[in-house]
């Protein structure tokens, strides 16, 4: 059985696929660039299999303690006042806003705290991969050079696995039209545990979600633009670029604006959407963002993340061996994957309008969409296209015990 699996990425896919990987009997090591876990982020939610999946690997409790409650999503206009809103109850839980709601960092946290027999290596990347028919040669950004039986990129859009491994950036992320940032601020007012956001004409979006300490929240700065050029690198230019393009907005703008130069959470990003076909080149392998990605418009990028490590870690222990389980992975994942990348309605078109026409002809539909008897019509949505096998009841608690 193959042992050793370097996993690239100690966000959300690496250390949960460790978890599994690690319960198997294989031995995972997650390389991770960042020097340590990453605290904050956005909000992100459980929901359909992904919670399965968590209850499965018995962290539910731990989630349970960190989550958020918010009540839901609302548009409001330059004023302050709502002008359409999506409560947490809406469609039966199938609305924007979970109910098991979740910062990004504190999963982060509760994944790693599961996995502390696991080897970490904070500070490091992969600069190079050369493998043959028995292992993988990886060489860190840092010199070392270690030999490994799999790799499997975890490490989201800009994955530098599937780069090394699977061709060029462009090939595989597809602009989406648009960019987004997000930061911590205090919060300009009480937000009631809503998620509130205010769109301006031109594609501008400025959105607060509330924070586990009411004194704070998440600051979200988006807008819609072709593929501009700018340096990933330099954040003082990125946090320029954000202060031209929404100076002189309503509602809290000014006093995102103003809490911008000082924020130490600061994220920017394109809206780009990951279509890779083939998940799998020899012995390395994708799992997550860095496979599969519908964007932030789409949602389920967790989702995505915490059930593709679940059944990555099943098929390799199931199958015994990664040109076997590697196919069994996507072939069980693909039509999950499909459903879950598909956009809302109208895109970011309908999310984001250019116009005050727009915007208005947006909140019109929101309201009537989400009046009563039409969410009764509209009910749950549709279920997860995947079926979930019982591999840590099975397969992989069989594989550990042979292993010991």
């Amino acid at each position: 059985m193959t042992k050793s699996v370097l996993i690239s990425g100690g966000g959300i896919a690496g250390p949960a696929l460790a978890f599994w990987l690690r319960r198997a009997g294989f031995v995972p090591t997650v390389v991770e660039v960042a020097g340590g876990p990453r605290p904050g982020g956005q909000t992100v939610d459980l929901r359909g299999i992904s919670r399965t999946v968590v209850e499965r690997m018995g962290l539910m409790p731990a989630v349970q303690q960190r989550q958020l409650h918010e009540r839901g999503f609302e548009y409001v206009r330059a004023d302050g006042r709502r002008s359409a809103a999506m409560p947490a109850e809406l469609f039966d839980g199938a609305g924007p806003v979970a109910e098991i709601e979740i910062l990004r960092g504190d999963l982060a946290e509760v994944l790693a705290e599961a996995t502390q027999d696991v080897e970490y290596l904070y500070g490091d990347s992969v600069a190079q991969l050369d493998q043959d028919a028995s292992g993988v040669d990886v060489t860190f950004t840092s010199g070392t050079r270690r030999r490994f039986d799999l790799v499997i990129g975890a490490d989201g859009v800009h994955s530098r696995v599937r780069r090394l491994a699977f061709g060029p950036h462009e090939r595989f992320v597809q602009h989406l039209g648009g960019y987004s940032s997000y930061f911590t601020v205090e919060a300009p007012e009480d937000l009631n545990h809503w998620m509130k956001v205010y769109t301006a004409p031109r594609g501008l979006w400025v959105g607060l979600r509330p924070d586990h300490d009411p004194r704070f929240a998440k600051a979200l700065l988006s807008f819609r633009s072709p593929v501009i050029d700018y340096d990933y690198r330099d954040i003082a230019a990125q946090k320029e670029l954000l202060n031209q393009r929404f100076k002189g907005l309503g509602w809290h703008t000014e006093h995102l604006l103003a809490q911008l130069p000082t924020a130490e959470d600061f994220y920017f990003d394109s809206t780009s959407r990951v279509v890779v076909p083939e998940w799998s080149q020899g012995r390395v392998a994708l799992v997550g963002d860095a496979g599969y990605c519908g964007s932030p418009l789409a949602g389920h990028g967790t989702a995505l993340a915490l059930v593709g490590a679940y059944v990555l870690a099943g098929e390799l222990a199931t199958n015994g061996h990664h040109e076997h389980a590697f196919p069994a992975y996507q072939r069980r994942m693909q039509a999950y994957v499909d459903q879950r990348m598909e956009l809302p309605p109208g895109g970011i078109k309908m999310a984001m309008p250019m116009t005050a026409f727009g915007i208005r002809y947006r909140d019109t539909m929101i309201r009537l969409m989400t009046s009563s008897p039409l969410a009764r019509t509209i009910g749950k949505g549709k279920p997860d296209a995947i079926d979930l096998p019982a591999y840590s009841d099975g397969p992989l608690r069989i594989a550990a015990e042979q292993t010991e």
